[in-house]
C-alpha cells in the first residue's frame, strides 16, 4: 500500500498545534516554578515529543517565553486598540477597557501570572519582551491620544508620559485582579471599580493640564 504524503497546509496545521501544546504545557509547568528553572526536556516530555522536536518550534527555554509573552501582550493590544478607535467617549472607553482586562484575567490567569512574575523575573530576553510590549503599547496609545481635539497643544513627549500612565494602570489593575483570585467577586468588583475612577482621575487631570501654560519639561 503505498503512502501519501501529507499535504504542506497538513503539516503546517500540525506544526501549529505542537507549537501551541508546547505553550500551554509550560504555562501548567510554571504554575510551580519560574521560567528560569523551567528545563527544556520538561516541556518535550509533558507532550510527549523529544528534545530534538522542541528545537523544531523554539531555540530554547527564554525563546518560548518570549513567544508566550507576544501571544498574551500582543493579543490584548490588539482589543484595547480597537475600543479606543472604535468610540470617542472617555467613559466608555474606560469601562469597556477595564472589562476587557478582568475578562482576559478570568479566562487566561496562568498567562497573566507568568507576565506579572516574569516581567521583573530572571531571563532577560522574556523581561524585554515584556518592556517591548508595553512599550508598542504606549506608543500605540500615545498616536490614539495625538488625534484627540482636546489634547491639541500637547509636546509629543507629554502625549507619551499620558499614555504610560493608562498602560501602568491597566497593569496594575491587572497584577492586582490576579492577587484577588477568581472566586473573590467582592473583592474584583472593587479592583474594577477602583480602576475605572483611577482612569477616570488621569483623565481629569489631563484636561487641565495646559491650564497654567506649557509645564516645565523637567
Amino acid at each position: 500500500m503505498s503512502h501519501t504524503p501529507d499535504a504542506p497546509g497538513t503539516r503546517q496545521a500540525q506544526k501549529l498545534r505542537t507549537r501551541q501544546a508546547l505553550m500551554s504545557a509550560s504555562l501548567e509547568l510554571l504554575e510551580q516554578q519560574s521560567l528560569s528553572s523551567l528545563g527544556l526536556r520538561e516541556v518535550a516530555r509533558a507532550v510527549g515529543i523529544s528534545p530534538a522536536g522542541f528545537y523544531r518550534h523554539f531555540c530554547g527555554i527564554p525563546d518560548l517565553g518570549v513567544a508566550l509573552v507576544e501571544e498574551t501582550l500582543g493579543s490584548l493590544r490588539t482589543l484595547i486598540a480597537a475600543i479606543l478607535t472604535e468610540t470617542g467617549d472617555t467613559e466608555r472607553r474606560i469601562a469597556h477597557t477595564v472589562e476587557l482586562i478582568a475578562r482576559h484575567i478570568a479566562e487566561q490567569p496562568a498567562y497573566f501570572r507568568f507576565l506579572v512574575r516574569e516581567r521583573t523575573g530572571g531571563v532577560a530576553p522574556v523581561r524585554q519582551a515584556i518592556a517591548t510590549q508595553l512599550d508598542l503599547f504606549s506608543e500605540e496609545l500615545t498616536e490614539v491620544l495625538a488625534a484627540e481635539t482636546e489634547l491639541r497643544g500637547w509636546q509629543p513627549e507629554d502625549l507619551r508620559m499620558l499614555a504610560g500612565m493608562y498602560v501602568d494602570q491597566m497593569v496594575m489593575t491587572a497584577a492586582a485582579l490576579l492577587e484577588a483570585g477568581p472566586d473573590a467577586t467582592e473583592e474584583t468588583a472593587r479592583i474594577t471599580r477602583t480602576a475605572r475612577r483611577r482612569l477616570r482621575l488621569i483623565n481629569v487631570g489631563s484636561e487641565h493640564w495646559l491650564d497654567a501654560g506649557q509645564p516645565p519639561s523637567a
